[in-house]
């Protein structure tokens, strides 16, 4: 998982409330083993519609995805962070998100921003009106900066931060212990664990 860095991008707007992650990746894409590819799948269903708002020539390449509450609710499938994070989006925004959808986002090095659902109406307003709006997302300072001089602050678990910040997963997390964990196995090896690393019977 690379380190979470300070950006600007376009900021996309899905007015939609309770959007699940059957409607984020549909079943039938699941089927994939590796985390890349989902991008092309992501929304399908509304894809298929031209009037759908990613299919605006102004949010070609949005990294911020704006949304209403309960975003990511349904069933906990990981594919859904993976499909809109291959899409391209490195943000979401929105009052409310489900909480595994929320941990799975973090888990796969994105940023789930929640905001008050006043500041997320103001939100919607600004880049509505505002083609090609786009904001700078600084995880450290914990600011959202809009292009036209919008800005607000925002709220994240000091533990998720830092583990954005210096690209760790649960994985990576546990690796930053290696040194520990093998000190702490050799101070546990029984003799019979050493004859069989040696080799010997």
């Amino acid at each position: 998982m690379r380190p979470f860095e300070t950006f600007t991008g376009i900021v996309a707007p899905l007015d939609r409330s309770n959007v699940d992650t059957d409607q984020i990746i549909p079943k039938q894409f699941l089927k994939r083993v590796e985390r890349s590819g989902f991008g092309q799948f992501v929304f399908f269903d509304w894809m298929k519609q031209p009037d759908f708002v990613l299919n605006e020539p102004r949010y070609k390449g949005a990294r911020i995805l704006l949304a209403r509450e309960n975003f990511g609710c349904g069933s906990s499938r990981e594919h859904a962070p993976w499909a809109l994070g291959d899409y391209g989006f490195s943000v979401l925004i929105a009052p409310s998100f489900a909480d595994i959808f929320r941990n799975n986002c973090y888990q796969n090095g994105m940023l789930p921003i929640v905001l008050d659902a006043r500041l997320v109406d103001a939100c919607f307003q600004r880049v509505t009106s505002n083609a090609g709006y786009t904001m700078t997302v600084d995880l450290s300072a914990q600011t959202l900066t809009g292009s036209d001089g919008f800005s607000c602050a925002f709220e994240i678990d000091p533990f998720r931060k830092m583990s954005l910040l210096e690209g760790l997963d649960d994985i990576g997390l546990t690796l930053k212990q290696e040194a520990a964990i093998a000190a702490y196995e050799d101070m546990h090896r029984q003799p019979w664990c050493a004859a069989i690393q040696g080799g010997t019977a």
